[in-house]
């Protein structure tokens, strides 16, 4: 049988080779039989072995070896050769990744079960979705028949049962021969190009020759009316093989030419390999530049260099370099890709399609904040494949297979839409897995509204036990999505287990509630958090999600003890989901990896178990808030803060102060007095307004915000005069005074208005 499958192996290798495109052959048996077979592919292929990678658990072989967690480390690479082992249980978000490694003549191994049980065999992925109380007998394989489904149907893949010794499918497509012209188009420089002539020459596409033609931008010059830099940016966008890492490294050897200093990072060093390899290529070629490379540093003789930097420390070398470019930017944290926005010249090479590392943080997050930010921004897309021919069949089935491409549907047929004319749904997963439009549908609403969504995601909506997902639909198209996991209702010992320091997976709020805050039975209600939800970008701010949480509250409301939910902080979230009802029991201390915000946790109780879960959480969390804010939240945006303050609903039984305490506080808002002798008093009062917010007093935004960075957050007066644009500190100090005033006149004592009444 080996040799069968080695002339199999050969004929696909050869057939990927002639039509720069990739073939997929899928080794399905015991998986003894099918390293045995891969094995003898990989000794009689003429791939060497530097291009070679096994994505298993296992190092069994001579090339490169990664497990599936790891993949990550592929992006930005390629392989002549791949070889992914899914015994053990299969990463959908490895299987993206490792996809889009294998280059054009190449080929993707698959070392599977039987393709017949595979769907019904749980492995080490069904443990990371069997979340308590259910097992991993709940778990059911509706991804791994879609994925197997696929295999069978789609044009360039290859299926071996080692077993039965037969190849199944033999992958093969018998291209017509393509028609060649004689002689090729050169693609020329553009007109009024500032980058050396060989920079386009060396591009393989037009797409390529115009995004190198944006990065001219970053060049010294064209600033504004008043003489002033003006700050700039270049977004390269594009799927996978589609040479964005190249045309940056064609650019950054233009830039070193120029005898400029670049500084690339990524999220590691080999990510960036393909651009210091373009740029050590294009040196070469040009007069008076040659370059000397190594892995993370290319250096010329004209004076220029580029070094590669890890993204924690690029950040804090952004002022010694002329130029800064950021590769495989979808893969870095939303935190640290802000950071890196202080570079006054910056380059963005993006995935659209891949879902990597931080999934889409980089265009449903980052995206606003540049267009928010001082840079002037050139935009640019790549279609064109590079790597690999248009078509290439293991591209169009990895979208397929994973809903890389998924989209809602067009505006047209849901631009009418309102909380009148839309129906409410329960997506059952057997209805989706028979529904491929609507499964469509609904995964692309969550892809292109979450920043976090990716092809785990998927095989999470089509198997856990613990998700339900409702949608509104207009006309048979969905409109809005909610997905939604069963929380709590944990038995005793499991309780006891996450307060003595144990993890849960899939009760998120239980799990804080019980280890961080230290509360026991915070796991008993049954609760339903939603984890994401999503309206359709052509009928939002109409209600529709509205409608949607309403629909939610309505059908669960007997089940369960409380709804809930977490999320990056953003005053419009906060702000949308308390005029849904739900209020704020806890904010983070740390910031999300991914969204770089604080995360908060609200609860919308249904029961009486319920109501008692969430009165004590946001009673001990409005008493330990102002605390946070002088420490661990004394970064957060003033504007995050007064909508936290807005979302808690609990009576404040602690702010009350003392008659001498009042005289401070008089004597500074009215008279001579001084906030600095004794902020405590001023913190406390400025807490109970907040959360209180009486409708007679009326303080502008920017006098809560200075309550908020001076009196909650202790910020020194210097900053918070230049965040708040104040001429002067004292000025800052007499508003200070201003913005105390009418919280004297509301909550003050007797003792506190005779001090008002003697100045006044």
């Amino acid at each position: 049988m080996d040799g069968d499958v080695v002339e199999l192996a050969e004929s696909l290798f050869e057939e990927a080779t002639q039509t720069n495109e990739r073939r997929l052959l899928v080794l399905a048996g015991e998986r003894e039989h099918g390293y045995d077979a891969l094995e003898s592919v990989l000794d009689t292929l003429p791939v060497p072995i530097t291009a070679t990678t096994l994505v298993g658990p296992d190092d069994r072989l001579r090339c490169e070896q990664l497990p599936q967690s790891n993949a990550s480390e592929l992006l930005g690479t390629t392989r002549d050769a791949v070889a992914l082992d899914a015994h053990g249980g299969l990463q959908p978000n490895a299987l993206g990744k490792v996809v889009g490694t294998v280059d054009g003549g190449g080929l993707l191994i698959v070392l599977a079960p039987q393709l017949s049980a595979w769907p019904d065999r749980h492995d080490e992925f069904d443990d990371s979705l069997a979340v308590p109380p259910f097992s991993p007998a709940d778990v059911t394989g509706r991804f791994r028949r879609r994925l197997v489904e696929t295999l069978h149907v789609h044009r360039g893949i290859a299926i071996v049962n080692l077993e039965t010794r037969q190849i199944v499918e033999n992958g093969l497509t018998n291209p017509a021969p393509r028609l060649c012209s004689t002689q090729e188009t050169a693609l020329e420089a553009p007109a009024d190009a500032r980058f050396p002539a060989a920079t386009y020459e060396a591009c393989l596409t037009r797409d390529q020759v115009e995004a190198v033609a944006a990065f001219e931008s970053l060049l010294a010059g064209g600033d504004d009316t008043d003489g002033n830099s003006q700050p700039r940016a270049v977004v390269l966008e594009a799927d996978r093989g589609r040479g964005k890492s190249s045309a940056a490294g064609l650019a950054a050897g233009a830039f070193v030419a120029d005898g400029m200093d670049v500084l690339v990072t990524a999220p590691r060093s080999r990510n960036a390999a393909e651009l210091f390899d373009r740029a050590a290529e294009l040196c070469d070629t040009l007069e008076n530049c040659t370059a000397s490379v190594d892995a993370r540093r290319l250096e010329t003789n004209a004076g220029g260099r580029i070094r590669f930097l890890e993204p924690a420390v690029a950040v804090d070398r952004l002022e010694t370099a002329d130029i800064v470019i950021v590769d495989e930017a979808a893969a870095l944290p939303v935190s640290v890709l802000e950071s890196l926005l202080s570079a006054d010249r910056i380059a963005f090479a993006t995935t659209i399609h891949g879902y990597e590392g931080a999934g889409r943080g980089f265009s449903v997050r980052f995206r606003d904040r540049l267009d928010e930010s001082d840079h002037d921004v050139v935009d640019r897309t790549l279609g064109e494949p590079i790597r690999y021919a248009a078509g290439d069949p293991v591209e169009v089935w990895a979208f397929r297979a994973l809903l890389l491409d998924a989209r809602p549907p067009v505006e047209s047929l849901v631009e009418d839409a309102t909380p009148e004319t839309v129906t409410y749904r329960r997506l059952e997963p057997d209805a989706l897995l028979a529904d491929e439009h609507l499964l469509r549908e609904a995964f692309g609403l969550l892809v292109l509204a979450h920043y976090q969504t990716e092809p785990n995601d998927l095989a999470r909506l089509l198997d856990a036990p613990n998700l339900e997902a409702r949608a509104l639909c207009y006309d048979g198209h969905v409109v809005s999505v909610a997905l939604l996991a069963r929380e709590g209702d944990l038995p005793a010992p499991t309780r006891a287990m996450m307060y003595e320091g144990g993890r849960v997976r899939g009760n998120m709020l239980p799990d804080i509630l019980t280890s961080q805050l230290r509360d026991e039975s915070a796991g008993e209600p049954a609760g339903l958090r939603v984890v994401r939800i999503a309206t359709h970008y052509a009928v939002r701010s109409r209600g529709l999600g509205s409608r949607l949480l309403e629909c939610v509250r309505e059908e669960f409301n007997s089940p369960v003890d409380w709804l809930g939910t977490g999320f990056g902080t953003t005053p419009g979230l906060l702000e949308f989901w308390r005029e849904n009802g739900y209020r704020t029991v806890h904010v983070s201390t740390t910031r999300n990896d991914a969204s770089g915000e604080y995360s908060a946790l609200m609860l919308a109780p249904t029961s009486e178990a319920g109501r008692a879960l969430h009165d004590r959480h946001a009673d001990w969390f409005a008493r330990r808030f102002r605390a946070l804010c002088t420490d661990a939240l004394d970064d957060l945006e003033p504007d995050v803060a007064r909508a936290v303050f807005r979302s808690v609903d609990t009576d404040v039984d602690d702010c009350e102060l003392t008659d001498h305490e009042w005289r401070l506080v008089a004597g500074a808002a009215y008279g001579p007095g001084l906030f600095d002798i004794d902020p405590g008093p001023f913190r406390r009062l400025v807490v109970r307004y907040f959360l209180e917010m009486p409708d007679t007093i009326e303080l502008t935004a920017r006098e809560e915000r200075l309550l908020v960075m001076r009196a909650l957050q202790a910020r020194e007066w210097e900053r918070v005069v230049d965040r708040l644009e104040y001429h002067s500190t004292s000025q800052c100090m007499r508003a200070l005074g201003d913005a105390v005033c009418p919280l004297v006149d509301y909550y003050g004592s007797a003792v506190a208005l005779e001090v008002r009444d003697r100045f006044q």
